[in-house]
C-alpha cells in the first residue's frame, strides 16, 4: 500500500477488503502517532478509530502527488486529534465555569421561564410593529409603549384625536392578528385614558 497512486486509497471507501488491508498496514504507525500525543490508552484507542473512520470518509480526496498514503493519513490524524483536543478543552471549560455555582431553585427557574416568555411576547410585538406604516407605528408606540393618551399622542403627531383613535384601532388589530398568527395570545387590548 506504499504505492503513490490513488487507486488503493480511493478503494478503501467502497471495498471492505481494501479498507482492511489499508488498516492493517497503517494501524501501528497511526497508533504510535497517537500514543506520542495522548497518555490515556482508552482515548488513544478512540482516536485511532476516529482517524480511520475519517480516512474512510475522505478516501476520495487522496491525491498521490501530495504524498504517500501514510502522510495523508497523518494529516487526517492531526486534524482529528486537534478537533478532539478542542472539544475536550471546551468541555473542561464548561465544567469549570459551572463548578462551584449553586443550582437554581425551582422558583427561580420558574421566574426565569416567565421572563423569557414575556420577552418572547415583547419580541413578537416588535416584529409585528415593523409591518405597520411609519405613522401608525409612531402612534402605537406613543400610546402602548410610552403611555400617552390618544389625545396627547394625536397632538404630538399633529392629527385629530378621532383620526388617531381609528389608526390606533386598526394598528392594534393588525398587530394582534400578526401575534396570533405566530401562535401567541395577545394582550394588546387594554383600556387607556383618552
Amino acid at each position: 500500500m506504499t504505492e503513490h497512486h490513488a487507486g488503493p486509497v480511493a478503494a478503501i471507501g467502497r471495498d471492505p477488503d481494501a479498507f482492511e488491508a489499508f488498516y492493517r498496514e497503517h494501524v501501528e504507525a497511526v497508533g504510535r502517532f497517537v500514543a506520542r500525543r495522548v497518555d490515556d490508552p482508552a482515548w488513544a484507542a478512540d482516536l485511532t478509530s476516529d482517524i480511520f473512520l475519517a480516512a474512510l470518509d475522505a478516501s476520495g480526496s487522496y491525491r498521490p502527488d501530495r504524498g504517500s498514503p501514510l502522510g495523508w493519513l497523518y494529516g487526517i490524524a492531526r486534524n482529528v486529534l486537534a478537533d478532539q483536543v478542542r472539544r475536550r478543552a471546551r468541555e473542561r471549560s464548561a465544567v469549570q465555569r459551572a463548578a462551584g455555582r449553586r443550582h437554581l431553585e425551582p422558583d427561580a427557574l420558574a421566574r426565569i421561564e416567565e421572563r423569557i416568555d414575556a420577552e418572547h411576547e415583547l419580541r413578537a410585538v416588535h416584529h409585528a410593529l415593523v409591518d405597520l406604516p411609519e405613522r401608525d407605528r409612531r402612534l402605537f408606540e406613543l400610546v402602548a409603549l410610552d403611555g400617552l393618551t390618544i389625545t396627547d399622542a394625536a397632538a404630538v403627531l399633529g392629527v385629530k384625536p378621532a383620526t388617531a383613535r381609528v389608526r390606533l384601532h386598526r394598528s392594534r388589530a393588525r398587530v394582534d392578528q400578526l401575534i396570533q398568527s405566530a401562535g401567541r395570545p395577545s394582550r394588546l387590548h387594554t383600556q387607556e385614558a383618552t
